[in-house]
């Protein structure tokens, strides 16, 4: 490896800090928790063939985790470039002006996949031609295969990555373009490898949380029902735990029980869940800001 490379790996390695920065890790549960909120209200209203008013749930939802997401981003950027962190609710505001760069710059990049994809159906619908076909179906089977496992690979380990970063940077759309492009022409062996680098670390972190609500939850469950006798099943104690509202739980099949106590379980462990959600994709955020600065400010 050169030099520079293995300053860039290190940058990357160093993400794991993420996990000290509150401000983003309240940011970012925050927003999850609403989100979370407002789709429970979503699915309320479609049980109640209330599909309008489900689908405007929906979209606040989805609006909420992609700002909410934009500016812990924002956080996580000023900590990559050992700036002062900004405040939770400048980092909201200063996204709500600039996280609408991201979705030009993915719709343009989806435009653009999309075409590829439509000249590949083209010449596949082509190949019926009864002359031609056989032949043509040679050429296109082989092309098409490079061509969309090769659109895919960009759109994980570049695209997707690098495009929320580079706006947290303070790059408008055309400029987020031009800087996948020039990472796509020039680097993307060295992005793969960090972006790589990235994923893996995730992964690590998931494994990790995963061990700890689980290993977790199954002792205090235990020392709740035969330590504290507490009334409830264990796996009403855990439902939270792995996720599951009330809502969930009932459509189960399983009758909530315990009243009170038995929903104070259920919350209780929804806070966890949301916890054990929020610290990989801290990681994996900081993750993808220390991929950019590694790529355009080498040490």
């Amino acid at each position: 490896m050169t030099p520079s490379l293995i300053s860039a790996l290190s940058r990357v390695l160093a993400s794991v800090d993420a996990l000290r920065n509150l401000r983003a890790l309240y940011a970012l549960l925050a927003s999850f928790c609403v989100a979370g909120l407002l789709l429970a209200m979503a699915q309320s209203a479609l049980m109640r063939e209330q599909t309008i008013l489900s689908a405007v749930w929906l979209g606040l939802a989805l609006a909420v985790a992609f700002f909410g997401v934009n500016a812990t981003g924002l956080m996580l950027m000023d900590q990559a470039r050992g700036l002062p962190v900004r405040d939770p609710q400048d980092a909201l505001a200063d996204a709500l002006r600039s996280a609408h760069r991201v979705l030009l710059a993915l719709l343009a990049c989806v435009a653009m996949a999309g075409a590829v994809v439509l000249t590949v159906v083209g010449l596949l619908w082509a190949t019926r031609w009864p002359v031609i076909g056989p032949p043509l179906l040679a050429v296109v089977l082989p092309a098409g295969v490079l061509a969309l496992g090769g659109l895919s690979f960009v759109l994980v380990i570049l695209i997707g990555p690098l495009a929320g970063p580079a706006v947290w940077a303070g790059r408008r759309s055309a400029g987020v373009l031009g800087f996948l492009r020039e990472r796509l022409r020039h680097g993307l062996p060295e992005t793969a490898l960090l972006i790589a680098t990235v994923y893996l670390m995730t992964a690590l972190a998931t494994a990790a949380v995963s061990f700890v609500v689980v290993s977790g939850g199954r002792l205090v469950a235990g020392l709740a029902i035969v330590g504290a006798g507490i009334e409830l099943p264990p796996n009403q104690l855990l439902a939270g735990v792995m996720g599951l509202g009330p809502r969930a739980f009932g459509a189960s099949g399983l009758p909530l029980q315990g009243g009170s106590l038995g929903m104070a379980a259920l919350i209780g462990g929804g806070v966890v869940f949301a916890i054990a959600l929020v610290l990989p994709t801290l990681v994996w955020l900081r993750g993808c800001c220390a991929v950019y600065l590694a790529v355009t400010e080498p040490e």
